[in-house]
């Protein structure tokens, strides 16, 4: 499925939505944002990256999750995490080993992140193109997300517990990870409790 582009090599999209939202009280996904919920934020920077299909993993509100997610673009692939409580590692986990056996690598977007700037998407998938083994943008020197993570960091993504997500395999990069300047600080922002959508 082509989406955003035309990529060089088959890169996925993988957007993890299947916290509880246990600091928001629950319901965070789907919570009203802009003129939709809260999802369609990343679902709208995975969908615009250079990408073939788009992955989103569910877990908490399962079911209207997903509705949201196929009411966003039909072409939306479901998949259930069942150990979803144990943290960011266990979907990340899930929507790593649902992905085509020749995906080059993985896009991985946050579901409460829905200010991703598009403009950073092309040039993280240029720099894994050219040889980085991920690719993350910075804004004023921090490090935010979505990350652009290769095929050859599957393995240890696949072995991934609790909650830390893949910051412990992007740290250990140095070098072979790709910096991107965005242009805002979208690639920062997240939504962990109700004030947060006033932001």
């Amino acid at each position: 499925m082509a989406t955003g582009g035309n990529p060089i090599q088959a890169f996925e999209a993988v957007v993890l939505a299947a916290g509880s939202g246990s600091r928001f009280g629950g319901g965070k996904l789907t919570a009203a944002w802009d003129a939709g919920v809260l999802l369609e934020g990343a679902l709208a920077a995975a969908f615009a990256a250079p990408v073939r299909s788009v992955t989103v993993v569910i877990g908490a509100d399962a079911k209207a999750v997903a509705a949201a997610a196929r009411d966003f673009d039909a072409r939306a692939v479901i998949v259930h995490a069942a150990d979803h409580a144990e943290g960011m590692g266990a979907s990340l986990r899930t929507g790593i080993a649902s992905l085509p056996a020749d995906a080059a690598g993985a896009f991985v977007f946050l579901g409460d992140m829905p200010r991703a700037p598009h403009a950073v998407l092309q040039p993280m998938a240029d720099a894994v193109n050219a040889g980085a083994l991920a690719a993350a943008p910075v804004f004023q020197g921090r490090r935010g997300n979505p990350v652009l993570l290769s095929r050859e960091l599957f393995p240890q993504l696949l072995s991934l517990t609790g909650d830390a997500g893949a910051r412990g395999v992007l740290q250990a990069l140095g070098d072979r990870l790709a910096l991107v300047e965005s242009p805002d600080d979208g690639v920062l922002f997240d939504v962990d409790r109700i004030e947060d959508l006033r932001k």
